[in-house]
């Protein structure tokens, strides 16, 4: 497991010599050279230049990357293609597997924690990113990129018995589907404004073929989905953002349990609501 030399970082008890079936064991690494800090600092600044009045708004905003200037996205890519961030995620895979960018699916996300029961709450509740884990081909890896934070906030990583208080220019990778975390902490304005990048990779064999791209499809099809209600019912103001984001938030309940229960819910209430249709 790799570590940046942040000491806010801690394993807690995972013994190294049991193999955890499927699972990307959560790995922390840093931009410490000079050209990817540079790039980071100039992200901040156009980032705080360009969302100036979001930064003083709450919720949580997320930006899908694809929309950003290209001049934006071409110094974004330097850092989500880099060899430092590909070459850790491919250590934990045998040989052989190739890393296929999600980028449709990247977000800048500037961040202010909601508990109010709405598409933000699983935040800080106990959550799985996705709900695909019991698919046994392939695998989603999500980096966290820290452009901008302090360590006042935690990520626990469940599964791979992993804590880290992320700064600046840190980096964080786990898996999207069978990762269970969290974040400790509470939001404050005075803090150090928290600005990252969520990037997802798809990991396959480099002859996947038909099986690669079904799984992509799929993986793209659950984000989607998910992503809009979230964002529907982020910080709810009427009954039906209220009620969508009591929806997202049992499925992510039931979504720890087994990731099968919360589609057999969604199918259930499409069920019902086409029986009252007819």
């Amino acid at each position: 497991m790799n570590s940046s030399t942040n000491d806010t970082s801690r394993t807690i008890g995972l013994d190294r010599n049991v193999k955890i079936s499927k699972l990307f064991i959560a790995s922390i690494g840093c931009f410490d050279d000079t050209q990817s800090r540079a790039i980071i600092d100039e992200l901040v600044e156009w980032v705080e230049f360009h969302y100036r009045d979001d930064l003083l708004k709450r919720p949580s905003k997320h930006v899908y990357l694809r929309k950003l200037p290209d001049q934006v996205l071409e110094k974004i890519d330097q850092l989500r293609s880099c060899a430092k961030i590909h070459e850790q995620i491919l250590r934990q895979f045998p040989e052989g597997y190739i890393i296929s960018s999600m980028r449709h699916t990247d977000e800048l996300y500037i961040s202010h924690y909601n508990k109010d029961y709405g598409g933000d709450q699983g935040l800080y509740d106990k959550h799985y990113d996705g709900n695909l884990r019991f698919l046994s081909y392939g695998s989603v890896v999500r980096a966290l990129i820290y452009l901008q934070s302090d360590a006042t906030y935690k990520v626990v990583f469940h599964d791979s018995r992993m804590e880290k208080a992320f700064v600046t220019y840190d980096f964080g990778l786990l898996d999207f589907h069978r990762e269970l975390h969290w974040v400790e902490g509470e939001y404050n304005p005075a803090d150090q404004q928290r600005i990252l990048l969520k990037c997802n990779y798809l990991i396959t064999p480099r002859f996947g073929g038909l099986a690669a791209r079904a799984v992509g499809a799929a993986n793209t099809g659950v984000f989607f989905i998910v992503k809009a209600a979230m964002e529907y019912s982020k910080s709810p103001r009427n009954p039906a953002e209220k009620f969508v984001g009591l929806l997202c938030n049992v499925a992510r309940l039931l979504n720890n349990i087994h990731p099968l229960v919360p589609l057999g819910l969604i199918g259930g209430i499409l069920a019902f609501a086409g029986w009252l249709a007819y």
